[in-house]
């Protein structure tokens, strides 16, 4: 597990946008970011798993977080463009995003791999991030200092078997992620890496790997040291970084 043991006002005052907020490591780093003095925008597709982590952070005394309800899958340019005006009214400024949001899809080789879920998978989990990113980067421009982080995966950084859109997705994030950071780092004080979360229990993982004894795995909080180090100030000189939070 990364080790690091962030002070309790790591992220006091700062602006996140969390995508997949709802569930799994999306909820837990959201939570966190809030116990960590960040006012945290929830984004996910599901209003009512988005109001249940809304409610858990201010029933906890963390600052007052937003909602924002957003289908990755069927949103449009115009969307988060709309998305970047709404966040400029409200905040002036985005300190953090989170890409978390993701979809599995099938398990199957490339021959009969179905089309229409090639498409979808790719969509939310490779054309989602880059639109967000695009849209958001003034915001960010912004801040003091800013972080992107881009969640990829194992299968992200070499391929096997089966794993189709989605790898070859978390491929595209860790390109994504490359670029953006060269292009950044000469003229901006925005910071871009990539975390792969490794095994973690989660209902993804679960799809996964049916099998597998999902009390084995570390919870989605276990592995959050490495999600709060790159959201804080003491990580502003890494960049361009594949991490692993295990």
């Amino acid at each position: 597990m990364f080790d690091y043991t962030p002070p309790p006002a790591l992220l006091a005052k700062r602006i996140i946008l969390v995508t997949g907020a709802g569930d799994g490591i999306g909820r837990a780093a959201a939570k966190s970011f809030a116990a960590h003095g960040a006012t945290v925008i929830l984004l996910g597709r599901t209003t009512s798993k988005l109001e249940a982590v809304y409610d858990e952070i201010e029933k906890a005394g963390h600052p007052q977080p937003a909602i924002y309800p957003l289908n990755l899958e069927g949103a449009s340019p115009n969307d988060y463009e709309d998305l970047a005006n709404t966040l400029e009214t409200e905040f002036g400024r985005l300190d953090g995003l989170l890409h978390n949001a993701s979809l599995l899809g099938t398990l199957t080789p490339i021959e009969h791999y179905d089309i229409e879920q090639w498409y979808q998978v790719i969509q939310v989990n490779q054309n989602a991030p880059f639109l967000l990113t695009q849209a958001c980067l003034n915001l960010m421009k912004s801040s003091r200092e800013a972080s992107i982080v881009f969640t990829s995966s194992s299968v992200g950084r070499k391929g096997r078997a089966y794993w189709g859109a989605y790898s070859v997705s978390k491929f595209a994030i860790e390109g994504l992620m490359q670029i953006l950071a060269d292009e950044l780092e000469a003229n901006t004080t925005i910071r871009v890496n990539s975390i792969n979360p490794g095994a973690t229990r989660t209902a993804m993982r679960a799809s996964a790997y049916p099998g597998e004894d999902q009390k084995s795995l570390p919870a989605p909080e276990d592995i959050m040291p490495l999600y709060l180090y790159l959201m804080g100030p003491e990580s502003r000189e890494l960049n361009g970084q594949a991490l692993n939070a295990q």
